[in-house]
C-alpha cells in the first residue's frame, strides 16, 4: 500500500466516527413517515401551521443538516445520552430523574414544553418542532444510548461488507441503507403495529424509551468480540427485526407526543 493510500484510510478511518452522529437521513425520514400516518387531523393542521408545506419525514433533518453552520454547535449535546454499562432498568430510570445535563433526555422535555406555549414565536416553533422530531427519532437509535468511552460505538471499527465502518455507524446508516427501500416504502413495509402496541408504546414515558435502547445496546456491544469484526448478510439477519421494531416505536412514539401537544 502507497504512503498516500495509508494516509486515505487512516484518514477516512478517523473522520466516521464524527460523522456518525444520528439516524441516517433515511432512518430519520422512515421515523417521520410513520409518526406523519398516525397523527390526528387536528395535530396535521397545528403541524401545518407551523412547518407549512414541510412534512414531519422531511422536518426530521434539519438537525444533521445545520451541523454544517458552526452557530449551530451548541445542539451536539442534544442527539444522545451515554450511560455506562451494566445499569438495571430502576437505576437509569434513577438517572434520568435527577438529569439536568445538555442531552436528549433533558432537551426532549425542554422542547415538548417549549411548544406547549402560546408565547412562543413562530420562528422559535418551526426550529423546536424540527429538533422534538429529530431527537427523538434519535433515542430510538440504540447507540445514542451506548457508552461514553467509546462514544456510543463510534469508536468501536467494524467491517461492513468489507469496508471500514464503527459500529455506530453501522446502527445509523448502514443497516438501513442495505435493506433498498426509500423511505416511505420502508414505512409501509414496517407500519403494522397493533392498536394496542400504539396504545402501549404511547403510554410509556421517555426513560422507558432510553432504557429500550440501552439494553439493545448493551447486546449489541456484546456481539462485537473483536477489532475490525466483519460484519455482512448474517448481521442483518440477526437485527434487521429489532432496527424495524425501533424504527415503527420511534415513529409511533413521535405520533404519540405531537398528539398530545398538538391534537
Amino acid at each position: 500500500m502507497t504512503a498516500f493510500k495509508k494516509l486515505f484510510v487512516l484518514g477516512f478511518l478517523l473522520y466516521l466516527p464524527f460523522q456518525s452522529m444520528a439516524w441516517g437521513m433515511l432512518g430519520h425520514r422512515i421515523v417521520g413517515e410513520i409518526a406523519d400516518r398516525h397523527i390526528s387531523s387536528k395535530t396535521r393542521k397545528n403541524i401545518r401551521q407551523i412547518l407549512g408545506n414541510e412534512s414531519i419525514a422531511m422536518a426530521s433533518n434539519w438537525a444533521d443538516f445545520v451541523k454544517s453552520d458552526p452557530a449551530y454547535n451548541y445542539l451536539g449535546n442534544w442527539h444522545y445520552v451515554n450511560l455506562k454499562q451494566g445499569l438495571s432498568q430502576p437505576e437509569v430510570e434513577a438517572f434520568f430523574q435527577q438529569d439536568t445535563a445538555t442531552d436528549a433526555y433533558t432537551r426532549i422535555q425542554f422542547l415538548a414544553g417549549e411548544l406547549k406555549k402560546k408565547e412562543v414565536s413562530q420562528t422559535q416553533k418551526v426550529m423546536y418542532l424540527r429538533l422534538l422530531i429529530h431527537l427523538i427519532g434519535d433515542v430510538h437509535q440504540p447507540m445514542h444510548v451506548g457508552r461514553p468511552e467509546d462514544l456510543g460505538g463510534n469508536r468501536i471499527r467494524v467491517q461492513w461488507f468489507n469496508q471500514p465502518s464503527n459500529l455506530h455507524r453501522v446502527w445509523d446508516e448502514q443497516l438501513i441503507e442495505y435493506q433498498q427501500l426509500s423511505y416511505t416504502e420502508y414505512a409501509t413495509a414496517i407500519n403494522f403495529a397493533s392498536k394496542d402496541q400504539v396504545k402501549t408504546w404511547q403510554r410509556q414515558l421517555a426513560p422507558v424509551w432510553f432504557f429500550e435502547s440501552y439494553q439493545i445496546a448493551e447486546n449489541l456491544y456484546k456481539g462485537i468480540s473483536s477489532p475490525d469484526q466483519k460484519l455482512s448478510y448474517r448481521y442483518n439477519f440477526d437485527y434487521v427485526d429489532t432496527l424495524n421494531q425501533q424504527l415503527l416505536k420511534g415513529g409511533v412514539r413521535l405520533a404519540g407526543v405531537l398528539n398530545e401537544i398538538f391534537g
